[in-house]
């Protein structure tokens, strides 16, 4: 398709952004660039020179935003509210429709300070780069609505970090999402008192992402949209097993596409507890706790819009949370297992026994849903299963085993081990081949899928 560009954020004005420019870097050399989502916006033709210019030194794309935009926004960030963040070490680049005429957003992470820096260098290590390729890929592929790592170039600089053996490479990453509107943009005109540019908001959000103008009613329709969208974001990674790691408010996309990368892990085994970030000593976003953080999350973009609409209606509006949740997790289940649905009570009684199973048995989560693809469960899984192995028998499958990739003996699996080993041939000898051979392995599994 051709580019088509756009500027939409503009339309909200100056109260919700900072101009901001573009660290300079000593070095720009291009480590991944997707030419799939590429050609999802029109991009895909651009040389490498091309690409270098416009994602490394952030020369503007043709029709689109003139200078990168530092969003403003606050947040919650462990249940505790933050007046002091905002696009830190990132910014909005640039503005685009793609094949599905939807607003994407080009965004980026470590291409230097903005007002919201604080005592940030406003860089990122190359490895939390190639961590950030590494999980949207593997969501993707697991039917994950997710931002897409579009591009990541090593930017030459020497970083020390606290966490992690320093000095470390450095990279700048853009970041291909359906929109950077966060919870936590809601929640920073809301501590202002800013009724004017929160209805402006909402009209801006319900007429760019949900295709609907504004009315009396436009809060409560708002967070309905919100409420689905992120309650199927939920549904879809429980049923990929990942655990995000930082489920804050200002992490929270309002079109319900999962972002923002950092301490994230693919559990290994369906264990509740499961966590992800060293810091989340209290299991607050653990693995069997995300559908309750992000509902927590749209609570509180349901307190920030109270400021102009009743409070009845947004009771309402938050209702569809846990049924759409209930549902979604059952579908996606039942999708990732190749399995055609029966009906509400069969599917959710199916996706029950696969958690007992799981629990009970520890089985690993990729293995069993390899092995169980289409709804023949091997004998070896033993007596633990066989309520599950009843149940499926009267499940018939959405498409035949006929993909090569069912013949591969193990399932392409994303845990934290083949992570740090990727990392490891990268950092000591440069070697980015296991890196580019793990994500086409991770396509040819969302091929396989699909």
């Amino acid at each position: 398709m051709a580019f088509t560009p756009q500027q939409a954020i503009l339309e909200l004005g100056d109260a919700f952004y900072d101009p901001v420019t573009a660290a300079r870097f000593p070095r720009t050399i291009l480590r991944f660039r997707n030419d799939r989502a590429a050609a999802e916006v029109g991009l895909d033709a651009l040389s490498d020179a091309q690409w270098i210019a416009h994602f490394g030194r952030f020369e503007p794309l043709p029709g689109t935003l003139p200078q990168p935009l530092a969003l403003r926004y606050h947040g919650h960030q462990f249940r505790v509210y933050n007046p002091d963040i905002g696009d830190g070490r990132g910014f909005l680049f640039a503005q685009m429709t793609d094949t599905a005429g939807r607003l994407m957003d080009l965004g980026t992470k470590g291409s230097g300070q903005t007002p919201y820096s604080r005592f940030g260098d406003g860089r990122l290590t190359l490895k939390g780069g190639v961590r950030e390729i590494l999980a949207t890929e593997m969501l993707e592929a697991l039917g994950v609505e997710t931002s897409r790592t579009f591009s990541l170039i090593e930017t030459g600089e020497e970083l020390h970090r606290g966490d992690e053996p320093s000095p470390t490479r450095s990279a700048v990453l853009v970041r291909l999402s359906h929109g950077h509107i966060r919870i936590g943009t809601f929640q920073r005109l809301a501590h202002a008192q800013d009724t004017g540019n929160l209805a402006r908001l909402a009209a801006y959000v319900l007429r760019h992402y949900f295709g609907e103008a504004a009315g009396d009613d436009a809060p409560q329709r708002l967070l309905a949209h919100v409420a689905r969208r992120t309650a199927r974001m939920a549904g879809r990674i429980m049923a990929a097993g990942f655990v995000h790691g930082v489920l804050n408010s200002d992490n929270i996309n309002v079109t319900g596409e999962s972002f923002d990368y950092g301490p994230w892990r693919f559990a290994p085994d369906w264990a509740p507890g499961f966590t992800a970030a060293y810091f989340d000593q209290s299991g607050l976003y653990a693995f069997g706790r995300q559908p309750e953080a992000i509902y927590w999350d749209v609570m509180q973009l349901a307190s920030s819009l109270r400021l102009i609409a009743d409070e009845e209606p947004l009771i309402a509006a938050m209702d569809v949370f846990p049924e759409t949740f209930q549902r979604e997790v059952v579908e996606a289940m039942l999708w990732r297992l190749g399995l055609v649905p029966r009906g509400t009570g069969d599917d959710r009684a199916l996706v029950g026994a696969i958690e007992r199973a799981l629990v009970e048995t520890g089985a690993p989560i990729d293995r069993f849903f390899f092995d169980a693809f289409g709804g023949a469960l091997p004998e070896s899984y033993g007596a633990p299963f066989a309520d599950l192995r009843a149940q499926l028998a009267h499940f018939a499958p959405r498409k035949p085993r006929d993909h090569v990739y069912w013949s591969d003996p193990a399932p392409c699996s994303m845990l934290i081990d083949e992570v740090e080993s990727i990392w490891a041939a990268i950092a000591a000898d440069d070697d980015w081949s296991r890196l580019d051979a793990k994500v086409a392995a991770i396509r040819r599994m969302g091929e396989a899928l699909a």
